[in-house]
């Protein structure tokens, strides 16, 4: 949890790269945090779902394997 927390400081401070801004919102959609968070934080998953990075379960896809090089 203390790691998800600094990833949440360094998502908020802009200093994540794109394959971590993924893996992080892959991890708070797959915990159910994305809906808890403010609401930017499940906007965001959701842009990311409808985008097809993301599974509605969190999953990171291979379209986003695809765009970032993972």
């Amino acid at each position: 949890m203390a790691d998800l927390v600094g990833q949440i400081m360094e998502y908020e401070m802009g200093t994540l790269s794109d394959q971590e801004t993924v893996e992080l919102f892959s991890e708070l959609v797959k915990t159910g945090m994305a809906w808890n968070l403010q609401g930017a934080y499940g906007r965001a998953a959701q842009a990311l779902i409808e985008g097809g990075i993301i599974t509605p379960e969190g999953e990171i896809t291979e379209h986003a394997h695809e765009l970032l090089d993972f």
